[in-house]
């Protein structure tokens, strides 16, 4: 049976002026010793990271600490990383019928995952856009900062715990794929906590994980990816159809960021009955996660993200009224990105196809 929550809910995160101090303090407060803590998360490494930085500050303090992934994990990086830090996690679908007393997310908000978005958190530390409807008992909300990892080691730092060479090597590697090495927005606590993680962190077991991100399967991906590939100016386009893993569509999104000749990149897939986009951006104009969400909202879905970064999904029950078949899908889509590049691009060069659409 799962205890009520007994302390007042928070309807805003912690202001700026926050002390860590007083963070930290707040943050202990929200938990007892008979407790035992759901920690919920979208398993990428940055959330992986950070999830075990939160199960190590409850460390001794509570019955029963576990982390628990919203999202099916096969990317073969990610499955090394589970594997070389021995990560332990179980997949959760609903949270109904669990015997936790308390739940915590990180690295994400309940709005971003519809099966949880009305149900009451206690604990929220996110750097995402803050969501005006998220709630929690305690919610510690940062979004300039580039990864969560730095959040949860300025908590380490605050409560005098030194990582493990297992943790400080998790949010390390947190902090450098999240912050994409830097190149993506972050603050000087990014880099701070990066140094400081790095006099602990194996790097032998960093080098592994990065060079695990492909497998023999993702070749395929790679060459239908290439072969569908349309230039719209700067920006490298292609929709991928029917996807067995989202996260192929950032793996090709990222990997169209290498050419010379991008500065926009956008891979589209099908994939859960879901329309998803991912977009990357590179130039010092426009912004990824607010020109994604501009771009693909009115079409019924839900969009965001950072500068460099964003992503949208629309449930295919949103347009079907729109499309005949995925083809015309297809021409909508790229019409949509003409338009935007026509407004939005200095050179308007119109446009250069691959070898197909």
């Amino acid at each position: 049976m799962e205890k009520t929550m007994a302390h007042p809910v928070m309807e805003h995160p912690f202001s700026k002026s926050t002390s860590q101090t007083e963070r930290c303090q707040k943050l202990l407060e929200t938990v007892s010793s008979d407790d035992s803590l759901g920690i919920i998360i979208n398993a990428d490494p940055d959330a992986m990271a950070s999830a075990l930085a939160l199960k190590r500050l409850f460390w001794r303090k509570l019955r029963k600490i576990e982390i628990l992934h919203v999202n099916a994990i096969d990317r073969p990086d990610n499955l090394a990383m589970i594997r070389l830090l021995n990560i332990k996690q179980r997949r959760i679908r609903s949270m109904r019928g669990r015997k936790l007393t308390k739940w915590a997310m990180v690295d994400s908000q309940p709005s971003h995952y519809p099966p949880f978005k009305d149900h009451p958190f206690d604990i929220i530390i996110d750097h995402h856009p803050i969501d005006p409807a998220s709630r929690a008992v305690f919610m510690d909300i940062r979004e300039d900062y580039g990864a969560n990892a730095t959040i949860m080691c300025e908590y380490l730092k605050s409560m005098k715990v030194v990582p493990s060479t297992r943790l400080a090597t998790a949010l390390f590697y947190g902090i450098k794929t999240d912050t994409d090495n830097f190149v993506r927005d972050s603050l000087t606590n990014d880099v701070n906590a990066f140094k400081y993680l790095y006099q602990f962190a194996n790097m032998n077991t960093i080098k592994k994980i990065e060079s695990s991100e492909l497998s023999r399967h993702a070749l395929a991906d790679f060459r239908n990816a290439i072969e569908g590939l349309v230039f719209i100016n700067n920006m490298a386009y292609v929709n991928m159809g029917e996807v067995d893993n989202p996260d192929t569509l950032v793996i090709i999104a990222d990997f169209f960021m290498k050419l010379a000749e991008t500065e926009w990149s956008m891979v589209a897939g099908v994939y859960d009955k879901k329309l998803i986009f991912i977009l990357r951006n590179a130039g010092f104009r426009g912004n990824a996660g607010k020109t994604v969400k501009k771009l693909f909202e009115p079409w019924g879905g839900s969009g965001g993200g950072h500068r460099s970064a964003g992503r949208a999904e629309i449930p295919l029950t949103e347009i079907e009224s729109k499309i005949g078949n995925r083809n015309d899908l297809n021409e909508m889509i790229l019409e949509k990105l003409k338009n935007f590049k026509h407004k939005h691009s200095p050179s308007q060069n119109g446009t250069s196809m691959g070898s197909k659409s």
